[in-house]
């Protein structure tokens, strides 16, 4: 059951657009990482030994945005290796996934459109037939296929013009997931219609999050936090003296009201609260409804906590642009639980939000 929250609650996490009108920053650059102590082991005769576990912390830009990658390890020397061993499978995942690089193996793909099956990387065959899952069980609120109306308004945004109910419908005749044929042998993709283009803007964070977070585990490393940007975030094990991850929570004004626990979870945030474009005197916000092509008229965000980030990224996507008749479906996924705020400050929230991330205000 969603109930009704007083007073105004959101997410201090940057909130994730879908499909921005505006390309993100170039991947280039680092930040490095360096080991932190972070305590002292107690012994069963109450003797302190010298600090055994160390939080090692770096990041590195990714995907548009900042990429932090934080383990708690032992060897202090392992932590900056583990890290940049994530960095480096980000990168590879970016040249697949990216709508920015003109050789990504995305854009390649959807150059094809109408041509026929081409062969692709297991991994994207493997993302567009998870994506193509969560359009289904969205009703079409989550689409990678949105593509052409991305385009349609990044131009309508760079010309100050709404586009007009032409150019709208010519351009869903190139949207829908039902128009992906994916086979795995080979594997091949196949997109039916000339002029599709894909954008994953709405699930590749939290895919990569849980790839990168399978290659922490399977080096032995179950205590991590990894963040794209704050946006999208997978929580593993616990820091070295808590016994959860926590991101913060702001209220109206943007003061602190207190915290969310995460443990074993993706987190997610996506909408269009505080992110807006003025097209011919009227305020857009930055999220597309892949089934009628319109871009958002109204402030929203959508906080998602899952059992996986690429499900919360995927379903924040999808919640941004249902709003508070989406709660329902988010109530029926199992393991999912959602915050929504309003443009008027009120929100929602699912049955389970507040017991699963342990709430913690801030008085």
């Amino acid at each position: 059951m969603t109930r009704a929250l007083t007073g105004s609650l959101a997410i201090l996490l940057a909130t994730g657009c879908q499909y921005p009108f505006a390309a993100p920053a170039p991947p280039s650059g680092h930040i490095s990482g360096h080991p932190v102590p972070t305590g002292e082991e107690q012994k069963p005769t109450g003797k302190k030994l010298p600090i055994t576990r160390h939080t090692v912390q770096a990041g590195r830009q990714s995907m548009g945005t900042i990429l932090e990658c934080t383990v708690v390890v032992k060897d202090p020397a392992r932590g900056p290796r583990a890290c940049d061993a994530v960095f480096a499978a980000a990168l590879d995942y970016e040249r697949l996934f990216s709508t920015w690089l003109p050789s990504s193996a995305l854009n390649r793909l959807s150059n094809a459109a109408g041509r026929g099956a081409q062969r692709v990387d297991a991994r994207l065959a493997r993302i567009l037939i998870e994506s193509a899952a969560f359009s289904r069980r969205s009703g079409g609120a989550f689409d990678v296929t949105v593509g052409p109306l991305v385009d349609l308004w990044r131009r309508a945004a760079r010309e100050d013009r709404a586009p007009s109910e032409a150019e709208l419908s010519h351009a869903l005749l190139r949207v829908g997931s039902d128009a992906i044929t994916i086979n795995s042998i080979g594997p091949t993709v196949d997109l039916e219609r000339p002029g599709m283009r894909l954008d994953l803007g709405g699930i590749a964070k939290g895919w990569a999050l849980d790839r990168l977070g399978e290659m922490l585990r399977q080096g032995g490393i179950r205590d991590f936090l990894l963040d794209y940007g704050q946006s999208s975030i997978l929580a593993s094990g616990k820091p070295f003296d808590a016994p959860e991850w926590t991101a913060g929570v702001r209220g109206k004004g943007g003061a602190l009201a207190g915290t969310a626990a995460l443990r074993n979870l993706g987190f997610s945030v996506s909408g269009s609260l505080g992110q807006s474009a003025e097209i011919g005197g009227v305020v857009y916000g930055h999220i597309i409804d892949p089934r009628t092509g319109r871009a958002a008229t109204r402030s929203i965000q959508a906080a998602v906590v899952a059992p996986t980030a690429t499900e919360a990224e995927a379903w924040s996507t999808a919640l941004a642009v249902l709003g508070p008749d989406g709660m329902a479906e988010i109530e029926r996924q199992e393991g999912v639980e959602a915050h929504l705020l309003l443009e008027d400050g009120s929100e929602r929230i699912t049955s389970g939000w507040a017991s699963l991330v342990s709430y913690a205000p801030a008085w």
